[in-house]
């Protein structure tokens, strides 16, 4: 059970619903006609339980549109309303999909190919939605990538603007100079500009293959590889470890998992949503 379906012990109470509506101030952003109970969206979207959920709301933990909700009654529109606990916000709406998926190798970050060669679609199986996805990889690299349906947080995310940094782990032929990464950081000199690494290190020696981890907020096409190449270091290897605030982690290669909570508001705030 993942954290977004979880914690619905409660969703057969609805006769008791009303229990704490008598309590605390009117809302002026809330009590939408037609409206949902705030404690049900914030137990559908994973925060909790709905006594959990009532208590971060008597606690002035829960905001609707910036202000600060205290009445358990209390309706509102997860459509169009923005809900924060903790200041993060939460993913109201349930028709809104969020996954990690661990590309493999071989794979094209493309929903169909006229070649018949293998891609994201193939790992996705029967899901109706028309998911974007957040952050290209080339046919070869390996590792994380976030699926959603979520148009506005898939373009900010894919905006340089934001700077949402992208981290890689790259095995590449060694040895490597002191200097390699003061030169990645530096900026190097491509045929379209100048790329610059936010950090870099060196993870592992082993023989005349090291491995090194590159951070950065570029999103040009095979970046990381072209970064390496031109200061005479191709890329043997290439994964992607994170995105922003997600990290790969255990997720096997081709294996999808669904976005904790945490997690998507943690992407909501790194793009300022």
């Amino acid at each position: 059970m993942n954290a977004r379906d979880a914690d619905f012990r409660d969703r057969n109470d609805d006769d008791d619903d009303d229990w704490g509506e008598e309590f605390g101030e009117r809302d002026s952003l809330t009590d939408v006609p037609g409206g949902v109970r705030l404690q049900k969206v914030l137990a559908a979207a994973g925060v909790g339980s709905r006594r959990h959920c009532e208590e971060l709301i008597g606690e002035g933990r829960v905001e609707v549109d910036g202000e600060t909700v205290r009445r358990f009654g209390a309706r509102v529109d997860p459509e169009h309303q923005v809900i924060r606990v903790d200041g993060k916000r939460i993913p109201s709406r349930q028709d809104l999909v969020y996954l990690a998926f661990n590309k493999p190798p071989g794979v094209l970050t493309a929903m169909s190919d006229d070649r018949g060669r293998s891609t994201v679609t193939d790992y996705l199986g029967d899901r109706a939605e028309r998911l974007f996805h957040v952050g290209r990889l080339d046919y070869d690299t390996e590792g994380l990538m976030l699926l959603t349906n979520d148009g506005e947080l898939a373009n900010r995310l894919a905006h340089p603007r934001y700077g949402v940094l992208k981290t890689y782990l790259a095995e590449i032929q060694g040895p490597i100079p002191r200097d390699l990464g003061r030169q990645l950081m530096t900026g190097v000199e491509l045929d379209d500009g100048v790329a610059t690494a936010d950090r870099f290190r060196v993870v592992e020696r082993s023989g005349k293959r090291v491995m090194v981890e590159i951070t950065l907020h570029e999103g040009r096409n095979r970046i990381v590889r072209r970064m390496l190449d031109a200061t005479g270091h191709p890329v043997l290897r290439l994964v992607r470890t994170d995105v922003g605030p997600i990290r790969l982690g255990r997720l096997k290669p081709g294996a999808t998992r669904e976005l904790t909570t945490a997690e998507i508001g943690e992407l909501y705030a790194a793009v300022g949503l």
